[in-house]
Formats: structure tokens, C-alpha cells, sequence
């Protein structure tokens, strides 16, 4: 069984949830295990968020920019791929592979999503797409089924 689909999203905050029930819907539909799907969907309104956030050419956050998401469910895994156009992350930043994610404080309002990411998905990849500016923020992570699945891998 192989399913993938692609979102080309204004980066508006509405397109976050958006994103999340196409993939829990994705999921239920396929008959991925329920705690495995609101893994994957915490995963990537993360990974959205920052997108929204973080992802337009020079910061400036405008609705007219854009931010794609690719998912795969393809036998045993799901990759979700989130990419955006802003200026990436500098060499030294944290969540550079080796590093994902960095230490916050407990009330901290915000920082916590590549960890988060890190935590809930089985591989991160984090970095720029060769050739272009921004963002790519990639996650994989093993599915689980639930008994009465019908797309079942074989």
C-alpha cells in the first residue's frame, strides 16, 4: 500500500489545521493505529507552524507566501516533509542535523517544536533544499495498524 499526497499552503494560520486533518483523515482512511496518527499530526502542526512562522522570503510573514507539505505512507513508514521559502537555518543554528531542537526553558510561550518533532517522530532531518532558499523539515516514523485496517502493507 502506497499513499502520498501534496499541499501547496498560503502561510496563514489557518492552513495549519488544514494540513493536520488531511493526515489524520489519511490515516483513519488507511487504518493506521490512532496514537500513531496524533503523533504524526502534533509532528507536523509543528513543523507548519514554523513554516507559517518562520518561512517567508526575508521574515516578512506576509499571507502571500507560501509553504509545501508532502506526506507518504508507503508500506511500513510515513515520511512528512514540510518546506517553506525563508531564509533556512544558518549553519550553526540548533535542530542542524546532529542537533535537533534546543534546550528551553519550561515557560517558555514558544521554541519547543523541532524537540517536539524530534520526540514524536522516529527520524528528523532538518536543513534546505539544494539550490533554493528555505527551509525543509523532514519526519518519518514507523506505522502501527489497527487490526481492522484495510490498507494494510503486504
Amino acid at each position: 500500500m502506497s499513499i502520498w499526497w501534496s499541499l501547496h499552503l498560503r502561510r496563514e494560520a489557518a492552513s495549519v489545521p488544514l494540513a493536520r486533518r488531511l493526515l489524520i483523515g489519511t490515516m483513519e482512511t488507511a487504518g493506521v493505529d490512532p496514537d500513531i496518527s496524533f503523533d504524526l499530526s502534533v509532528a507536523l502542526s509543528e513543523a507548519c507552524a514554523n513554516a507559517v512562522e518562520h518561512g517567508g522570503a526575508g521574515g516578512s510573514g506576509g499571507p502571500t507566501e507560501a509553504y509545501r507539505v508532502t506526506a507518504y505512507l508507503d508500506g511500513e513508514r510515513c515520511r512528512i516533509e514540510v518546506s517553506d521559502t525563508g531564509p533556512g537555518f544558518p549553519a550553526e543554528a540548533p535542530g542542524r542535523p546532529g542537533s535537533v531542537g534546543r534546550p528551553v526553558s519550561a515557560d517558555a510561550e514558544s521554541g519547543r517544536g523541532l524537540c517536539l518533532i524530534a520526540e514524536l517522530a522516529d527520524h528528523v532531518r532538518i536543513g534546505s533544499e539544494p539550490g533554493r532558499c528555505g527551509a525543509v523539515v523532514s519526519f518519518d516514523k514507523i506505522l502501527k495498524w489497527r487490526e481492522d485496517a484495510p490498507l494494510v502493507a503486504v
